[in-house]
């Protein structure tokens, strides 16, 4: 087959890994890619956002199958206008893709479909909004309504930072995602991250992951697109995965199905697992970045034939096997991330990295300027290992973080806390 992969991120680098690997794969494209993508596929400089342009690339190419990384050609309808120039696509229409272009589509499916998940209220004026936050009182969450790079949160432990969020999302500081906002109640719980690959009708889970949203060590700082994730996670229980499918899933994929908008595609739930059981965080309408690193190397099935039954709607009677080992990964981001920061600065060591035992380096941000991978972006870096425990893994982790020479770069030095503390607890 022929493959296109859409996006230039970890997320796609580490999809790009897992498809090349494919005896299904013939031929690779990563439009626009990065340059660890470079190694594993080539990289065509396609704007992504120009649906007409994929398609007539993909007509030129003989283009067996376009996958979708990032969300937002999801959200642009690209699934759509593929499919409707006889393109089979991995990944949700625009319909079904507003589980995660719109905060309040989801809230309000919940709500219709007894999915739990935290009280909210939908506002498209500031002041009723700063109403109900005086009213509700802190801690409290605010959501930009669309999509924000994952950024479009944030979790006010105060009054008057809810207050100050409400003026900052409509004030433009997320532009168009900000025009709206949900304010929702605080869950206090352990959050976890919860994947399954869905056909329209039938849901098929994957493994869990959790990820480390804050920019600095003990889950302090802004909120990010993420800093590292572990899979699996082991507050995700066989028990609280079974409720996840029967009382999110299932009755989600049912809705969206008597909407006319069947879901197909991988769909990533943010779930806290609260004193009060598993409630919905939200849903994202793509794999993870960076739990998708971690899924992929713990992934021992071909992925390619997973991903066409996914679109194919034949995903009933599938099954994927996994490895047990642990994989972690540690995003390594420019200094400012996620405010301001600068680009192409040289990285060194990524050969020395690479060799630390169960290591695997994808690349996020990165650019190839004749031998040198310089800096371009805000998360650079995922450098990923695998091992027998959390404890391990981590430890391979950080050794190869070690050896990687980018003095304006920095990382958490604590990811998989959780789950090392637990490991300990059980010694």
């Amino acid at each position: 087959m022929n493959i296109l992969l859409l996006g230039s991120g970890g997320r796609e680098h580490a999809l790009a890994w897992k498809i090349a690997a494919s005896p299904l794969a013939t031929k690779l494209w990563g439009a626009p890619g990065n340059a660890g993508i470079a190694r594993d596929a080539e990289c065509v400089a396609l704007d992504i956002a120009d649906h007409a342009a994929v398609i007539g690339f993909c007509r030129a190419n003989k283009v067996d199958f376009v996958v979708v990384g990032p969300d937002a050609p999801i959200a642009a309808g690209i699934v759509d206008d593929l499919n409707a120039a006889g393109f089979k696509a991995f990944g949700p229409t625009k319909a079904a893709g507003q589980l995660e272009s719109s905060k309040s589509f989801t809230k309000a499916l919940c709500r219709a479909n007894h999915i739990p998940t935290a009280a909210y209220e939908h506002f498209t004026d500031a002041d009723k909004a700063k109403a109900y936050i005086r009213a509700q009182g802190a801690p409290i969450v605010v959501k930009a309504d669309g999509l924000a790079a994952g950024k479009g949160v944030v979790v006010a432990m105060t009054e008057a930072e809810a207050l100050d969020a409400v003026d900052m999302m409509f004030g433009g500081g997320f532009g168009e995602a900000g025009a709206e906002v949900v304010v929702e109640e605080f869950m206090q719980g352990e959050e976890a991250s919860f994947f399954a690959l869905c056909d329209g009708e039938h849901a098929l889970p994957l493994a869990t992951a959790q990820d480390h949203k804050r920019a600095f060590d003990g889950d302090q700082g802004p909120n990010t697109g993420g800093m590292g994730a572990y899979s699996p996670a082991p507050v995700l229980t066989e028990a609280i995965c079974a409720q996840v499918m029967e009382e999110m899933i299932t009755p989600t994929l049912r809705a969206l199905a008597a909407m006319g908008a069947p879901y197909k595609g991988v769909l990533y739930a943010g779930i806290m697992v609260t004193k009060d059981g598993p409630k919905l965080v939200e849903y994202n309408a793509r794999f993870g970045d960076p739990e998708c690193q971690v899924l992929m190397l713990r992934m021992m099935s071909d992925i390619v034939p997973a991903l066409i039954a996914s679109a194919d709607g034949q995903l009933k009677n599938f099954s994927l096997r996994w490895f047990d080992d642990v994989a972690l990964t540690v995003i390594m981001a420019t200094r400012g991330y996620p405010g301001d920061y600068g680009k192409g600065f040289v990285i060194e060591g990524l050969d020395d990295a690479a060799r630390v035992e169960g290591v695997e380096i994808f690349h996020a941000g990165t650019k190839a300027d004749g031998g040198k991978i310089l800096s371009n972006g805000g998360r650079v870096l995922n450098v990923c290992a695998t091992g027998k425990t959390v404890t391990e893994a981590q430890q391979r982790a950080y050794a190869a973080v070690d050896k990687i020479n980018w003095p304006e770069g920095f990382c958490r030095r604590d990811i998989g806390w959780q789950a090392v503390a637990r490991e300990k607890a059980g010694k």
